[in-house]
């Protein structure tokens, strides 16, 4: 039988999403070790997206497979119990055996919060980045239109990133202040290694004056990582989950 959870966590005390065995703690891991022991069995799961360290997820989709029998509510409350309290499965839902966390998505939604304000933060620090220098987040989100589209964004890449090509289609970018906070959120059908932070950085310099608006175009044409703004820290990014077409008959929040 095959499942599909939704997983939300705070990826602080993670190397991030990836089991990478005796490097460090992963929220893979921790997952896993948990349904494990409610299958008990051995249970791996496959996720819609990987995230970094620091990185936190609202929503993440994985899948596993498993001759246990338990009802989705089981799955749900007993993995839930068994994890870090930083860990916890929103919902469980039985899927066809075709059903793929990372091949069945259509997009990918992630949003970054920065406090922009003289002082750092102390409450939300966990979840949120900080820029000291005032932001126009209405050029950030002006500068970032240049985005939209297929592209090649070698420019906003990682020198880590193992994907095949560069090329992504950004579906959607928008930049709004909520009083101290900006939020970037973007959509794509999918994300290079640190390109989310990586883009966010670029639009720091934009919004500070230091690039003009048409830099950010420049940058994705030039496709030249080595001139584009600093990786934004991680603390500031949530994975807020995939997109499924709606014949997998998933929650509304991961439904197109």
């Amino acid at each position: 039988m095959r499942y599909a959870l939704g997983v939300e966590y705070d990826g602080s005390d993670y190397k991030g999403w990836q089991n990478l065995g005796e490097a460090g703690p992963s929220v893979q891991a921790s997952l896993e070790k948990a349904l494990s022991s409610v299958a008990d069995s051995p249970v791996r799961v496959v996720c819609a997206g990987r995230t970094d360290a620091g990185v936190h997820g609202q929503c993440q989709v994985v899948h596993f497979d498993t001759d246990a029998v338990r009802d989705p509510r089981g799955w749900t409350l007993g993995t839930t119990a068994r994890l870090p309290r930083s860990i916890a499965v929103r919902w469980c839902m039985p899927v066809a055996d075709d059903f793929h966390a990372r091949f069945s998505a259509r997009a990918r939604r992630y949003r970054y919060r920065l406090l922009n304000r003289s002082i750092r933060p102390a409450l939300q620090r966990q979840t949120l980045s900080w820029e000291r220098r005032p932001l126009d987040a209405s050029l950030m989100h002006q500068a970032g239109q240049a985005l939209l589209g297929e592209n090649d964004f070698s420019a906003f890449r990682s020198i880590q990133c193992e994907a095949l090509h560069a090329r992504r289609d950004m579906q959607s970018v928008s930049v709004l202040r909520n009083e101290d906070v900006i939020e970037v959120s973007v959509r794509a059908n999918a994300f290079l290694h640190h390109m989310v932070r990586n883009i966010v950085g670029s639009l720091i310099l934009v919004g500070s004056g230091e690039r003009p608006v048409e830099w950010i175009g420049e940058l994705l044409a030039g496709r030249d990582r080595t001139v584009a703004g600093p990786t934004a820290p991680p603390q500031g990014l949530v994975f807020l989950g995939p997109l499924y077409p709606d014949n997998w008959q998933l929650p509304a929040e991961v439904t197109l």
